[in-house]
């Protein structure tokens, strides 16, 4: 039986729904595809579609009502709502305890479905794309991937080129080959009559050992939950001791529970609800900001937790940069030309296609022959041998005019496409394109070369040695048909060319001012080869590669034995430029006190190079390159180096930071924490949430992660915040993100403008409902205690609802519309988000401020209308309940810091429901009795009794110990 082993993708994971697991459908397993055979094509396995959903359709309603219950803040009311079946504990109506806790279900519910829904339509976009699926009748279009998919090739040399982006971050495309045996079929229709069968293992997150074989024959809650379990401790503490000062009388055990119900308005239930509406609010604003056009709010959860950010861990390719690799710079040593001088590179190469004669004696001189060349030949040979020296390959592509064999043989070039495992060798290419030489066709053994006149050149590949990331160089020898001479050409970092190439004095010094500069450097270089030198070479190379101990080792020395005294060409500078304003954003990040972690699959090279350029490590930092470490000692020495070192930016490789977090994780994660910024180069998918887990862990700090390909998935859904960029490897990260913006530098003001206010917002919205709560239960606890703590009720259901509601949720809400500063000022001075990560405005210290005006004015209120109305004590719920909902009213407008009228008409909306619904409340509240002018003149009273204390102590506060904001306004 012939069995060839040929790498294959890892199919995607399939989210499947839980009944899929019962149902056999969605464990991972091995799957062996069969060719051939219709008869043993009858096993099903998980569609391979992106389910970014959370529920399903039968999972749904019990799995929102599990979500919501599973807090204590809820299943605290839907026991209390209980509890009023019970005849001896209730108080009331059942309406009174369940519309309240119905509306919260409903209002969550909905905004869940809305949630599920947009998740539904978005997955359903990914899941639609057109895949080419092969049967024995040719190629059929198919919404979803299926049995064998058809992708296109080039027609000449059968292979295909596949980009590993999704799982890797490589944005490079990489050249696969057909299996031996399927190579010179006649159509790939005919591959169906193959009776074979294709086997790939299990999903795995090692990509790059992945098995295939041919064989033939995918907080701010948190807190809040916690201030409502000391509220409830509290709700206890003061039942018991309503009970203890009765003594304990007769069935003291009941009359605990009644007064639990009693006091129940201590922990408020509507202070999900107004959270959960406030995040929609703010998840509005964000969608509607014009200055960050196309964000999405793909989780209305948590944008509160935009404004608590403190670490920041970020992609590099295509999110801080555009994923365009742009040709800046050619130097000679004597020469250099840059963009604007790039006509001058063309008018040389021009010259030296037209006239051959001053080129001829130094492009076919022999290698010892020592000719002064002039600037034109130095040129170029330096052009020539950069469209020489890649593994680019030209691809034709039909399009509607010429079809794709015509294209590809008469080199079409608006039909012209360059494939590379790298976008720096295709930035070349186009370059040389650009000046005149055109690499216009390539296969495994040639490869053609258009001269600016159209002549055609054809050189033959002898040779090719690829890059890797040990060498950091390749290097490939050809044989020019028209002359017979034969060249090996290099190209490679300066570290490792410096010591291949003859002396010079230059080499070091430029690298170095390029590098500054932001530019990726190749160093090219070139040796002349007699027949007789490559024909020993090509014996001792293909020994090499028969042997069967130390091949590699082998191989390497037959290849360094011509990689000696090269002649320098020229340096070339290539720039990955970056997105528009990363500078600047990242500036105001690090101003803002939020740490920066760049963690990107590419060299450690091209990272430093980066952040540097990006500006994420600031001129005055050093830089520390943690060396390549593979055992403990070496992880030790290299640690205790690092330790030494202070304000300094840190650059580890994948490889090194596995065996640190191995062998001293927490030694590191200390030492890393300490970093002003860190990068981390080579990182694969799995390495990226691994460390936003650890920074989670180590420092109790929210993290937030920003990328824009499918390798970046796993890092966006571990940290607390993902925000996904729109960019050219698709919208993997966007779907799966809590955030989609379309470009980097929108992240400032997401964060800077929307996350603070966010939080701001949602911490003086969740306090004043706790506020308005306490103020009603500190005047029942008054109540009882008149009537020596008996559990007896100040107000019907009814009427306390109405007071969450209709009489003072509106101008409550209306606090989600506040701001202490402008938008302009919170992006001018970061500094402002630093004292959001201490967490201050929702802090025990600020609860229980709260907490001390809400008992204070409950009592002033109570207490007051008892000694003003001593004589009206019938009217008691009226003037207790009037006064209540004036001083409500009047501590939100003494609240908010910066109007907008939408608060003044939920104020006056609010105020004028109270007066209309007088009517209907004729039973409680003697509409006679308010009119007189007695009584509003003591509500008066009462009211400015219990909030100007408060508004002169908060003006004196912020006249001697101003807050930050304030410098600024004033």
């Amino acid at each position: 039986m012939l069995k060839d082993n040929i790498p294959i993708t890892a199919p995607k994971k399939c989210m499947c729904c839980p009944w899929s697991r019962c149902c056999g459908m969605g464990d991972f397993r091995p799957r062996t595809v069969w060719l051939g055979h219709p008869e043993k094509r009858e096993q099903r396995y998980p569609r391979n579609v992106i389910n970014n959903q959370k529920y399903n359709f039968f999972t749904f309603l019990p799995g929102v009502l599990f979500n919501q219950f599973k807090y204590f803040f809820n299943l605290y009311f839907l026991l209390l709502a209980c509890s009023q079946f019970v005849n001896e504990l209730r108080l009331g109506a059942l309406y009174t305890y369940w519309v309240p806790l119905g509306f919260v279900l409903i209002i969550t519910i909905v905004r869940e479905a809305v949630e599920e829904i947009r998740c539904y339509c978005r997955d359903k976009e990914v899941n639609s794309q057109i895949y080419s699926k092969l049967s024995t009748r040719g190629c059929k279009l198919k919404s979803f991937p299926a049995d064998m998919i058809f992708l296109r090739t080039s027609e000449r040399n059968g292979s295909c080129f596949l980009r590993t982006d999704q799982l890797d971050g490589e944005t490079d495309w990489k050249l696969r080959l057909p299996v031996a045996c399927t190579q010179r079929l006649p159509t790939a229709a005919d591959l169906l009559q193959i009776r074979s069968y294709v086997y790939a293992e299990e999903p795995n997150i090692d990509i790059h050992n992945f098995i295939g074989t041919f064989t033939r024959v995918g907080l701010f809650d948190l807190e809040v939950n916690c201030l409502t379990k000391i509220l409830f401790g509290a709700l206890v503490v003061v039942s018991l001791v309503m009970v203890a000062l009765q003594h304990f009388a007769g069935r003291w055990y009941l009359q605990i529970f009644r007064f639990l119900l009693l006091f129940s308005n201590i922990v408020p239930i509507s202070l999900r609800v107004n959270l959960d509406m406030g995040k929609m609010v703010f998840s509005w604003m964000i969608r509607r900001d014009s200055k960050i056009p196309g964000t999405v709010v793909r989780a209305s959860t948590i944008p509160e937790q935009l404004g608590r950010i403190s670490y920041l861990l970020t992609d590099k390719t295509g999110t801080l940069t555009q994923n365009e690799m742009v040709f800046r710079r050619l130097h000679l040593g004597t020469v250099a030309y840059g963009m604007d001088s790039m006509d001058e590179v063309q008018s040389h190469v021009f010259s030296a296609y037209t006239q051959p004669s001053h080129d001829a004696p130094a492009s076919r001189a022999p290698a010892a022959t020592k000719v002064r060349k002039t600037i034109s030949s130095r040129v170029h040979e330096a052009v020539k041998a950069i469209a020489l020296v890649h593994c680019v390959t030209p691809v034709y592509e039909a399009n509607g005019v010429t079809d794709q064999a015509e294209a590809e043989q008469h080199y079409e070039d608006t039909c012209r496409v360059y494939q590379a495992a790298s976008p720096d060798e295709v930035s070349l290419v186009q370059w040389t394109e650009s000046v005149g030489l055109t690499l216009v066709g390539r296969d495994h053994n040639s490869m053609q070369l258009r001269t600016p006149s159209g002549q055609i050149l054809n050189f033959t590949i002898l040779q090719i040695f690829p890059f890797t990331y040990e060498s950091k160089r390749m290097g490939i020898i050809v044989r020019d048909e028209s002359t017979g001479e034969i060249s090996f050409y290099m190209k490679g970092a300066d570290v490792v060319m410096a010591g291949i190439v003859q002396y010079n004095d230059w080499l070091e010094e430029e690298c170095g001012n390029m590098a500054r500069e932001g530019l990726r450097v190749l160093v090219v270089s070139k040796k002349s080869l007699t027949e007789e030198q490559y024909q020993d070479f090509e014996a001792r190379y293909i020994q090499a590669k028969l042997s069967v101990h130390d091949r590699s080792l082998k191989v390497a020395t037959v290849i360094e034995s011509l990689e000696m005294e090269m002649e320098l060409l020229c340096l070339t500078g290539v720039e990955d430029q970056l997105q528009a304003d990363v500078r600047p954003t990242l500036e105001i990040l690090r101003n803002a006190g939020i740490k920066v972690w760049m963690l990107t699959g590419d060299k450690l090279e091209t990272a430093t190079c980066t952040a540097k350029n990006a500006h994420l490590v600031t001129r005055n930092q050093d830089i520390h390159i943690f060396r390549s470490v593979t055992t403990r000692g070496e992880a030790h020495l290299e640690l205790n180096a690092f330790r030494r070192k202070h304000d300094c930016a840190l650059v580890i490789s994948g490889d090194s930071l596995e065996v640190c977090l191995k062998f001293y994780e927490y030694e590191f994660m200390e030492l890393a924490c300490q970093c002003p910024a860190v990068v981390c180069c080579r990182c694969a998918p799995t390495q990226k949430a691994q460390i936003v887990r650890l920074l989670q862990e180590r420092t109790g700090k929210l993290t937030c992660a920003v990328g824009d390909g499918g390798n970046d998935v796993s890092m966006i859904q571990e940290a607390d915040c993902g925000v996904g960029v729109e960019g050219k490897e698709g919208k993997q990260a966007s779907l799966a993100a809590d955030f989609s913006v379309t470009q980097f530098k929108h992240l400032g003001r997401l964060l800077m403008v929307h996350g603070r206010n966010s939080y701001k917002r949602s911490a003086g919205l969740s306090q004043f409902v706790i506020h308005r709560s306490l103020c009603i239960s500190t005047m029942q606890a008054v109540f009882s205690s008149v009537f020596y703590f008996a559990s007896v009720p100040l107000y019907q259901g009814f009427l306390i609802i109405g007071y969450s509601t209709i009489y003072t949720m509106f101008p409550v809400f209306s606090l989600v519309l506040d701001k202490d500063v402008k938008s302009e000022v919170a992006m001018l001075y970061p500094e402002l988000y630093k004292d959001l990560l201490k967490g201050r405005p929702l802090s025990f210290k600020t609860f229980l401020i709260w907490v001390l005006i809400s008992i204070y004015q409950g009592s002033i209120i109570m207490y007051g209308a008892l000694l003003l109305f001593e004589s009206e004590f019938v009217h008691i719920v009226a003037i207790s309940f009037t006064s209540l909902i004036l001083t409500e009213l009047l501590m939100v407008a003494l609240t908010i810091q910066t109007w907008h009228w939408l608060m003044i008409v939920a104020e006056l909306l609010s105020l004028a429901c109270y007066i209309a619904s007088l009517v209907f409340l004729h039973e409680f509240i003697d509409v006679y009795f308010i009119a007189t002018l007695s009584f509003l003149w003591k509500v008066t009273v009462i009211t400015l009794v219990s909030c100007l204390p408060l508004y002169i102590l908060k003006y004196l506060r912020r006249r001697f110990s101003p807050p930050n904001y304030s410098k600024l306004t004033s």
